[in-house]
């Protein structure tokens, strides 16, 4: 049996498996910050994954319920695309990865957990980050919590808008 001490899950651990798309639900929702939501804008929005490969991962969403890319728009599809920049510019900024895997899982075969509702995974990844912990003990050890890792990025976004402007 392995172990690794993590308190900060329990509560998301216990609650009762969504009876809804979690995606749909943090779009509607009002507080971006207990939902982990990074960025919104007009056909998409930002959000951390509540588990993550390392800490910094976010996903990229449309607003739009379809279980493939080739159902959105291309307005959504260029929102995307520039959210997922943003987000990247960010995580630069912030924490200051080596490269990144960005990838869209479609399909249960291909990995999908949420295969109703596509979206972009963007995982920032450093050199050495794969070490004994994944590859000996099967296990990833995340050094920070939910919003922890939020307000990190959430500042870094606010950061990259104001050198749009």
């Amino acid at each position: 049996m392995k172990n690794l001490w993590s308190p900060w899950r329990l509560e998301y651990l216990t609650e009762p498996p969504a009876d809804r798309c979690i995606f749909c639900y943090a779009a509607e929702a009002d507080d971006d910050r207990e939902n982990l939501v990074l960025l919104r804008g007009d056909w998409a929005f930002l959000i951390l994954n509540r588990y993550p490969y390392n800490n910094g991962h976010f996903m990229a969403v449309p607003y739009a319920h379809v279980p493939s890319l080739e159902a959105l728009d291309p307005p959504t599809l260029t929102e995307m695309m520039l959210l997922l920049n943003r987000g990247l510019a960010a995580l630069r900024r912030a924490m200051e990865p080596d490269g990144f895997n960005v990838g869209v899982n479609i399909g249960q075969v291909a990995g999908a957990g949420i295969q109703d509702h596509v979206h972009i995974h963007a995982v920032p990844r450093w050199a050495g980050d794969t070490n004994f912990m994944p590859v000996v003990g099967d296990m990833r050890v995340i050094p920070q919590t939910w919003l922890q890792t939020y307000d990190q990025l959430k500042a870094a976004l606010e950061d990259t808008s104001a050198a749009e402007d």
